[in-house]
């Protein structure tokens, strides 16, 4: 009785939420989908859909939920481990790699956006096309700045003894 009551608490509040957040998406495709899960949220609160079908619908939810779970916590743990594998290395370098990566993210950071900034006062004209040029860029530095994120939050934690 207590899963059905969860499931019928779940789907429902599961269909109007993702619902609702496509309804906001100015799209053909996320209106069509909100207008479907509205039908089916409709459904659902008239009880036109069996127990026993939300129930599964509900247990299909858990499950999907607790694979990407345990698949996030593996590649968490591997992360980890290649962390630690390099604290405990001997070669000074494989130690310290981290500070050098973060280093020379600051200094090609302050490079280029001085040279942004130099360019844009020297020539304002072409301040949209430098600016547009450095938008395309932000990929490689969100890739940079995602790995150098991650390696100043890990090693701050390994400083607190975690």
């Amino acid at each position: 009785m207590i899963p059905a009551l969860l499931a019928s608490i779940g789907l429902p509040l599961l269909v109007k939420a993702v619902g609702g957040a496509l309804d906001s998406i100015d799209h053909p495709a996320a209106k069509v989908a909100a207008e479907a899960l509205g039908q089916v949220g409709g459904a659902l609160q008239a009880g036109q859909v069996a127990p026993e079908q939300v129930a599964e619908a509900h247990r299909h939810l858990e499950r999907m939920t607790e694979l990407e779970s345990t698949e996030a916590s593996a590649a968490l743990a591997q992360i980890n481990e290649s962390l630690r594998s390099e604290s405990r290395s001997e070669d000074w370098y494989v130690r310290r790699w981290r500070p050098t990566f973060g280093y020379a993210m600051a200094l090609t950071w302050v490079a280029t956006m001085g040279a942004v900034a130099w360019a844009v006062v020297a020539e304002p004209v072409q301040a949209p096309i430098i600016i547009a040029a450095l938008v395309n860029t932000s990929p490689i530095w969100g890739v940079a700045l995602g790995v150098l994120g991650i390696a100043v939050v890990k090693r701050s934690q390994d400083k607190q003894g975690r």
